[in-house]
């Protein structure tokens, strides 16, 4: 063979068109400026190494604000365009304040052994208000577990908040979420879930069934999650699916600084989370998420183009996260009070709003005082409101979960009764049922005999 090969005539390569390539093909191949890669038919070819590396972190990518760090519209800002009126700016202010109000309270409240758990919104309350202001009411919210400002500006009321964290039998959950797992129907916002990153792929999937739904067509399916979420592989999973089935979700990422007790810095070495959203295909902007306006502009935007293009749009908030993880967390041992005291002076989102509707003649200091006694009285009695309330009854913990009840849980539900019957009247357990509407009787009907 090889001797055989050492006879062929050493000729250079034979033209296209002699192997037999069509006419078409052969031009083709004589412009060598631009590859056929599927989805890429733009990329050019290069010859040398340095050119076709890509830089890991490319620099440049910018940050929309409105205002600077004392509520004062940047130069060329047009307030006509904010299209932000009096009524609507300072509903933005009040449900922020109240954030850091029941932040107060709860928090306190968990550490008295009140309540088990909290989670605080210190430091995002622009991100959080100013991106449900962008948003319209019927716009279906999955959330991670610090956007309850989102619920507040829907109209959720005090006494909800209070019946979940308690877990009282008027609760829409029925008491079967932790506290701050917030869900509810009406306010379209899809129950909280502790596990870290699964409703980014569920609301890809909620905005793929919106489009493909009469009377929907003018919703998006938005999903809230930290940077520290997008690590996660759900993350890559829902963005991806929703960029190729061309999803109308907006992705809003609130990049805080840290994941728990991970700093930003440790997490990625890439740009943020806004360098991801080409990779994928998805539109992209980054805004200062400690300037409410901005972020509610820029989710208008998002939003409508979402719609427009049938496509997902990524968000990615700039902020800092003032508060401890949870009420499990302790975060002085990864970060000094120095450096949260400075970042909350340098740029307070409350700060920020406040003076710019005081530049307005819309809010005053004697406001800012009454706002903040009213909303101490009204969340104390809506939590003494709570405390007295029943907790579900026994039997309610084995509904709606099957039309027809599975043997085994019958079982489950008939060894409970047992054990209620047989011990019920003892100190510990009747101290215990006493705290449960009908105080266990309602089990009396599976006993078995």
């Amino acid at each position: 063979m090889l001797r055989t090969l050492a006879r062929l005539p050493r000729t250079g390569p034979q033209p296209l068109l002699r192997r037999g390539i069509s006419r078409s093909a052969a031009r083709a191949a004589a412009r060598p400026s631009k590859t056929h890669l599927p989805g890429h038919p733009e990329s050019p070819y290069v010859a040398r190494l340095d050119a076709a590396f890509l830089d890991g972190r490319p620099a440049g990518i910018p940050t929309y604000r409105l205002t600077d760090g004392h509520g004062t519209l940047l130069e060329g800002v047009d307030e006509a365009s904010l299209n932000l009126g009096q009524e609507e700016a300072v509903a933005m202010y009040r449900t922020m304040q109240l954030l850091p109000a029941l932040d107060l309270i709860l928090y306190a409240s968990q550490r008295q052994g009140r309540v088990s758990f909290w989670m605080t919104s210190s430091g995002e309350e622009a991100a959080i208000v100013g991106s449900a202001a962008g948003l319209r009411a019927t716009d279906e919210v999955f959330a991670q577990y610090r956007e309850l400002g989102v619920l507040l500006w829907r109209g959720y009321g005090l006494d909800e908040v209070m019946n979940q964290v308690f877990g009282t039998a008027v609760d829409h959950g029925k008491a079967r979420q932790m506290p701050v797992h917030f869900g509810s129907t009406k306010h379209h916002f899809h129950t909280i879930s502790s596990p870290l990153a699964t409703q980014i792929p569920q609301a890809a999937g909620a905005a793929y069934a919106l489009k493909r739904s009469p009377g929907r067509e003018e919703d998006v399916a938005v999903c809230y999650f930290g940077e520290g979420a997008a690590s996660e592989g759900d993350a890559h999973a829902g963005m991806n699916i929703a960029a190729t089935l061309r999803c109308p979700v907006l992705f809003i990422v609130r990049n805080n600084g840290f994941a728990i007790s991970t700093p930003s810095a440790e997490q990625y070495c890439g740009d943020g989370i806004a360098s991801r959203g080409p990779g994928y295909g998805i539109p992209t902007i980054r805004v200062d998420g400690n300037d409410a306006l901005a972020v509610r502009s820029a989710v208008q935007t998002a939003r409508a183009r979402a719609i427009a293009e049938h496509r997902p749009m990524l968000i990615e908030c700039m902020t800092y996260r003032v508060g401890h993880h949870s009420t499990s967390d302790d975060s002085s041992a990864y970060r000094s009070a120095s450096d949260v005291d400075r970042r909350r002076s340098a740029d307070n989102p409350l700060h920020r709003m406040a003076e710019y509707l005081k530049a307005r003649g819309w809010w005053n200091d004697k406001q800012e005082e009454e706002i903040k006694k009213s909303y101490r009285r009204d969340i104390v009695a809506a939590m003494s409101k709570a405390e007295k309330l029943k907790r579900p009854s026994l039997s309610s913990m084995f509904d709606d979960t099957y039309v027809d009840m599975p043997e085994n849980l019958k079982d489950q539900r008939a060894e409970l009764a047992r054990l209620v019957e047989l011990y019920g009247e003892t100190d510990e357990w009747k101290k215990e049922l006493q705290k449960h509407e009908f105080e266990g009787k309602d089990l009396a009907e599976h006993r078995r005999r």
